[in-house]
């Protein structure tokens, strides 16, 4: 195998593809990348057993052929090669290496076999649809800050993605939650989705569908079945295995009958919140919301560090109320309000508030209270 191509575009399809293979692995062939030349193209192919990414870049090659390589060591000699370079990389069929050249820089690498590399086969996609990129990272980015990193409920590790409603009001609908908060972001159902199962679509896959919308014009390919989805990005395909798992019956939490209604300005609230959580607990971080006519005074009280309170204007004309709520998770939801003004729709002290950016339709979020 003889292969040469351009050191940025080897460069940029690594960082893609890299990133999936563990650093810690107990099967050696898992932190390999699989490096396949043939009619013109570099493939490189990378797993994790759940997920796997493949990309193809232009290259001459002659002849072709396969192997694998350190997929971390090969990203940093690459990364590290002279910029412009041409990169030339050979391996023969009698010896277990592949060398690397650029300039006058030379790296050798241990191989492993093709053979032994696993394939993650995808079986049968039963449903396709294709989603503008700019509107695919705004449902991640709507939703991801409350995945669950709690591995034993592992059936929240993840977005549910789903069908919601029926007919014209029919939306593809993305929730994640931890249990203390929920995130839940739609748009009208595209074409080739309606009667997709629900599925629950792995962190570190979302995460990773994230990184790789570069270009937010592209349109994004997404294949699914029961077990597997597939996105195809530009020259890039991630397939990933899904949760196997059942998503509670998130409605259940979402209130509806909340009376009291809070209308604050986001970036005074932010700060507001950002600036009296100073002096909160790294375990505890509550801070309490005292809600009166037309007035917000916000206090945290940490019995090792001290006090502080901020008072802000906003539009309230319900009873007054305490209540508390963790200060990362308001921030957390207010990064993600578009608009310049928040609302917040309060039942008791004791019972989860609603909060939506005013303008915007299509996302919404729930926030259970703590007790301050």
């Amino acid at each position: 195998m003889k292969v040469t191509v351009e050191r940025a575009e080897l460069l940029k399809s690594l960082s893609h593809v890299h990133r999936v293979v563990e650093r810690r692995n107990t099967i050696p062939i898992l932190a390999n990348v699989l490096v396949r030349a043939e009619k013109a193209a570099l493939n490189l192919k990378a797993t994790d057993l759940d997920l796997e990414v493949i990309e193809s870049i232009a290259a001459e090659v002659g002849p072709g052929g396969s192997t694998t390589v350190p997929a971390h060591m090969f990203y940093e000699i690459v990364r590290k090669l002279p910029e412009g370079s041409q990169v030339v990389l050979e391996a023969s069929g009698d010896r277990a290496v592949l060398s690397i050249r650029a300039g006058r820089s030379r790296f050798t690498l241990q191989t492993l076999p093709e053979s032994d590399f696993p394939d993650l086969a995808a079986g049968d996609m039963t449903h396709k649809f294709s989603l503008a990129a700019a509107e695919l990272k705004k449902l991640i980015d709507k939703t991801q800050f409350a995945i669950s990193t709690e591995e034993t409920r592992y059936y929240l590790n993840g977005i549910y993605l789903h069908v919601a409603g029926s007919g014209k009001a029919a939306t593809l609908r993305a929730v994640a939650t931890d249990g203390h908060r929920l995130a839940q972001a739609e748009l009208a159902v595209p074409s080739g989705a309606s009667g997709m199962p629900g599925i629950i679509v792995p962190r570190k896959t979302v995460s990773e569908v994230q990184r790789l919308i570069e270009d937010s014009e592209a349109e994004v390919g997404i294949e699914l079945s029961s077990a597997k989805i597939r996105f195809t990005i530009g020259d890039v395909v991630l397939t990933s295995k899904l949760i196997d798992g059942t998503f509670p019956d998130y409605t259940r939490v979402i209130p509806s009958g909340n009376d009291k209604e809070l209308v604050v300005d986001k970036k005074d609230f932010e700060a507001a919140v950002d600036r009296v959580s100073t002096v909160s607990s790294e375990r505890g971080r509550a801070v309490k919301l005292s809600l009166s006519a037309g007035r917000l005074v916000l206090s945290v009280t940490n019995p090792d560090s001290g006090t502080a309170t901020e008072e802000i204007e906003v539009e309230y004309s319900a009873d007054p109320i305490d209540i508390g709520f963790n200060s990362r998770y308001l921030l957390d939801i207010a990064a993600q309000i578009d608009s310049e003004v928040a609302v917040l729709r309060l039942a008791d002290p004791g019972s989860p508030t609603l909060i939506q950016d005013k303008d915007a339709k299509g996302a919404l979020y729930v926030l259970m209270p703590m007790r301050v």
